[in-house]
């Protein structure tokens, strides 16, 4: 019998392309859209009917049926919550790797078992390689577009039970081929940030969750320069936004924020881009998750990356218990930023990783 397959289908180009080639290789291809999030109908901003109308109409083309199904509710609870959480405590979150181990590798996955599906698929661009049942994670092809650092919470039952028919493509391919084969999302833009935040002003839509508390920016000597609209609608090394001019003394260099103090509502914020305190050559990560099952022993060389793009760094893991960890890279590290993740690779190979708690020179 023909596996049937079924394709997270969100209305974009990468997502159309990996039913095309599922079709194409002569699986039984379903698609199902994924509703995350209940829109604010005061603003109409992240609005899905648009992008559940451009997979329909894929859909039509591949002639391949398409359900939708409301994960709002496990979304909210799952990784909202988590969001919100994250930036009262000061820290900057980044909820895309929580929705991929919650969301779409866990709830949207159970739905489609419970469809039938023997194996789901989503346009990351991944790739998975598996050898006597066991299952490695390895980035994309293409360097631009890698998505691993995304999905380093999979666990091995998932990887197994997933496809990334495009993990071996180049972006440019992905839209040479949507558009042959006559897709409306083949020109379509990337949707770029946080899907639930759209195109409004972040911090419009924060202050509707957490209060605003106006407090002091002070430099690395204590003096006040500013006032801040909040702690947590900034981030280390944000240059934007902070409103610093005419200090005295000071020279016309940008000013950065270099750290958060919590307890005191107050900024840290210095002059340069490559100040020394934005800085840092030790993390201690916690919440660790690694896709083989099983932590590598210590001290372990590998590299990693504190954010998505950023260019592999060399590291070494000098302590570990099951949940945590301290990583000392070979070189300093800018703008290391509490509450988002470290992931480990070995070459292509994508390790696993964790949250990071706190960071040191």
């Amino acid at each position: 019998m023909t596996k049937k397959i079924i394709v997270g289908i969100s209305g974009g180009v990468d997502s159309s392309v990996a039913a095309l080639l599922l079709k194409e290789r002569g699986y039984k291809v379903e698609a199902l859209f994924m509703k995350n999030w209940h829109e604010d109908s005061t603003d109409g901003r992240c609005t899905w009917e648009a992008d559940v109308e451009d997979a329909m109409r894929v859909c039509d083309k591949l002639d391949i049926p398409i359900n939708t199904v409301d994960l709002s509710e496990q979304y909210w609870q799952d990784v909202f919550t988590d969001f919100l959480k994250q930036y009262e405590s000061g820290r900057t979150p980044n909820p895309d790797i929580l929705c991929n181990q919650e969301v779409k590798f866990k709830a949207f996955l159970e739905h489609a078992l419970q469809l039938g599906a023997e194996n789901i698929a989503t346009g990351h661009y991944a790739r998975i390689e598996s050898h006597n049942g066991h299952y490695k994670l390895l980035k994309g092809l293409d360097t631009n577009k890698d998505q691993s650092y995304f999905l380093c919470r999979l666990t091995q039952q998932q990887l197994s039970l997933s496809i990334f028919p495009i993990g071996e493509l180049e972006k440019l391919r992905v839209r040479e081929l949507a558009a042959r084969a006559g897709f409306i999302t083949h020109d379509k833009k990337d949707s770029t940030g946080i899907c639930f935040i759209g195109e409004r002003p972040f911090r419009e839509f924060l202050s509707r969750y957490i209060p605003i508390k106006k407090g002091e920016i002070r430099n690395p000597d204590g003096c006040v320069i500013g006032e801040h609209d909040g702690v947590h609608f900034y981030t280390l090394g944000q240059r934007q936004g902070l409103g610093i001019g005419g200090v005295k003394g000071a020279n016309d260099e940008a000013w950065y924020v270099v750290a958060k103090n919590i307890k005191q509502n107050s900024l840290i914020a210095a002059q340069g881009h490559d100040h020394p305190l934005l800085f840092s050559q030790v993390l201690t990560a916690v919440n660790l998750h690694w896709i083989a099952d099983c932590a590598p022993q210590t001290p372990f060389s590998c590299l990693a990356k504190t954010r998505y793009r950023q260019a592999d760094q060399s590291c070494v893991i000098q302590s570990l218990d099951t949940d945590s960890a301290t990583v000392h890279f070979t070189q300093p590290q800018r703008a290391v930023t509490p509450g988002q993740y470290i992931v480990f690779y070995q070459g292509d190979v994508c390790l696993g990783g964790g949250l990071i708690d706190s960071t040191c020179n």
